[in-house]
């Protein structure tokens, strides 16, 4: 039941993402005339606020309750969101963007630690695939309804979008906190998994400074890093602005188009992830993060043939935009839990937190790096740049795979030398689950 709360909470927090990050582009840079300078700023300051709030949230959701965490931070972000129905200058729009950027991504590590509390192991990677899923499609309502109100003729015309998003950010924390509330059968046995026990929470106390030291301590974890963060810079960096302003700069689509392609990307996510999910149950969690990766350099090279046929070159930005998201519903369900199944006891807000960190401080330059490059008609550039991006992702999911082959073969290697069969490295999980994890 809490799961499935959780699941519903997130769709309708994901409103407010679609409700105005589609559109503030076209908003700060045309509507009010800031400039893209101010408009690609927003959505690096966005990220900004993201940096700064995951890695610090993580770390509240580990030592006090996550449900709690989330709640507060969704209202820091209805907060933030709807204070810009009232801002009038460049100055005052982008430190909104920015508070919005912390409260969005504040929530985010609370509810992945709530996500694995809620579930067991089994249904694991179903709970996070519904739970990305679900916002998928909660950003494709909130763009869809916000589309039929948003005016961007008019300098308010924003507004319904920023009241939209406030509101599905207080309806969600309300969601959030009523789950938190009930108690369900078996709703506590992931707790020692998630928060550890009480030597679990000494341990996190004398290395919560250290987090990294942990990341890079473990090689299986480096490369999760590099993994998350080339994923993210390979596309996530880009969908909000990037690649927009590709499509317009360098294959000259109507504007209409790119909601169009944001569209078709949810509607695919929501129609394959859980066919995806059954069909790759069972299948090693970094060799599906190289089809991930693989995904992205197959999406990058459509792209580069978009510019040779101008005649189709809205069609083969849309299918872009659809083949983006087969990657996304593999993605999905696997980072997050492998990562949590890879950390440190007690640690596990804490790296989640710290993994989005990582990610979003190398993502928040993605808009600033494509507007100089797009703004200098450097298409080809940025397009061989996010190739090369996506083929070290493959090559560092190769190696997170190894990494966990090679600790699974010490771990045997260590049970059969202590003449104790059964006997397993400690960790968060068995090494032989890692590697499907």
């Amino acid at each position: 039941m809490r799961a499935r709360l959780l699941v519903l909470a997130s769709a309708i927090g994901s409103l407010g993402w679609g409700a105005v990050l589609p559109y503030q582009y076209a908003y700060a840079n045309e509507t009010r005339g800031w400039g893209t300078l101010v408009a690609t700023g927003a959505a690096s300051l966005f990220s900004v606020g993201a940096l700064v709030a995951a890695p610090l949230a993580g770390r509240l959701a580990d030592r006090f309750n996550p449900v709690a965490v989330a709640v507060v931070a969704q209202v820091l972000g209805a907060a933030a969101v709807g204070s810009l129905v009232l801002v009038g200058t460049p100055a005052l729009f982008l430190a909104g963007m920015l508070v919005f950027g912390l409260g969005l991504a504040a929530a985010m590590p609370a509810k992945q630690v709530l996500a694995l509390r809620w579930s067991d192991s089994a249904d694991r990677r179903k709970i996070f695939a519904y739970k990305f899923t679900a916002e998928a499609l909660g950003m494709a309502a909130g763009a869809f309804l916000a589309g039929l109100v948003v005016d961007l003729g008019r300098s308010d015309g924003l507004d319904p979008g920023f009241l939209m998003a406030a509101g599905g950010f207080l309806a969600s924390a309300v969601v959030i906190g009523w789950a938190g509330r009930l108690r369900t059968a078996g709703s506590e046995v992931e707790s020692t998994l998630v928060t550890g026990d009480g030597a679990a929470r000494s341990v996190m106390n004398q290395r919560r400074s250290g987090v990294v030291r942990a990341i890079l301590a473990e090689p299986a974890l480096r490369w999760t890093m590099v993994v998350t963060i080339a994923l993210g810079l390979g596309f996530y960096a880009q969908f909000e602005s990037g690649l927009p302003a590709y499509a317009i700069t360098m294959l000259h689509v109507d504007p209409s188009v790119i909601g169009t392609a944001a569209a078709v990307n949810c509607l695919v996510v929501v129609v394959l992830q859980v066919v995806v999910v059954r069909l790759t149950a069972k299948r090693s969690a970094p060799l599906l993060l190289m089809a991930v990766g693989g995904v992205w350099v197959v999406s990058w090279l459509l792209l580069a043939v978009a510019q040779l046929a101008p005649g189709i070159a809205s069609v083969m930005f849309i299918t872009t935009y659809a083949v983006f998201a087969v990657g996304e519903t593999l993605y999905s369900p696997v980072l997050n839990p492998l990562t949590a199944s890879l950390a440190p006891a007690g640690m596990v807000g804490q790296m989640l937190g710290t993994m989005s960190a990582l990610q979003t401080a190398f993502s928040a330059v993605g808009p600033l790096l494509a507007g100089v490059l797009l703004g200098s008609g450097l298409g080809q550039l940025f397009l061989l740049l996010h190739l090369a991006i996506s083929a070290v992702a493959v090559v560092a999911a190769w190696r997170v795979h190894r990494a966990l082959v090679e600790r699974e073969r010490r771990a045997v290697g260590s049970a059969v030398g202590s003449g104790e069969p059964g006997k397993t490295e400690p960790g968060p999980a068995e090494p032989g689950r890692l590697i499907g994890a």
